[in-house]
């Protein structure tokens, strides 16, 4: 059997590599989920991130009322998330300054990419409750998605496999140290 004729267990062959990712068991299974879950702030690693070293938490850069942190497992490199402080679900429920800090942050996100990388485009959004697509729907979380030209080269299109080429520790320090202070 060649590598193009892969086999499903029905025996029909599906044409996929496989990249094995045991790693992420732990947050499918909920291993790793905390008592009581993401729901309450105690939890919620939102919530405990601002609390930890940067390096740690890989934060890039705190406001008032929101901060910013590179996503755990990024789309593309440079993958960050905007996030209140308060740990709040909706985004009717957040208040003006939570609302304004958010959008302008989002913004001065993508200029600092733009600077650090030179992002093309970017993809912008936030998954509102589980059915959406939301991780962690208990915390929102606007996700600022750097996207270059090619960047759905054959990897991910023909290879089904997505190449990161750049450590999240040194792409935070990358960003963080753009950001403007």
């Amino acid at each position: 059997m060649t590598g193009a004729e892969r086999h499903t267990d029905s025996g029909m062959a599906d044409g996929l590599e496989r990249l094995w990712t045991p790693h992420r068991m732990t947050y499918i299974s909920g291993e790793d989920r905390p008592e009581g879950g993401y729901e309450k702030p105690t939890g919620c690693p939102f919530c405990l991130a601002p609390g930890r070293p940067p390096e740690e938490s890989l934060v890039v850069a705190r406001g008032e009322h929101v901060f910013v942190v590179l996503n755990l497992y990024p789309y593309n490199p440079g993958h960050l998330l905007v996030c209140p402080y308060r740990h709040v679900a909706d985004y009717t429920d957040l208040d003006a300054a939570e609302t304004g800090e958010l959008a302008t942050y989002t913004q001065t996100a993508m200029r600092v990419i733009r600077k650090v990388s030179n992002a093309h485009g970017f993809n912008l959004g936030m998954n509102q409750g589980g059915v959406a697509g939301a991780g962690i729907a208990a915390h929102l979380h606007q996700h600022v998605v750097p996207r270059w030209g090619g960047d759905a080269n054959f990897m991910p299109v023909i290879g089904r496999t997505k190449v990161l080429p750049q450590l999240l520790g040194d792409t935070r320090e990358l960003l963080a140290r753009a950001w403007p202070s």
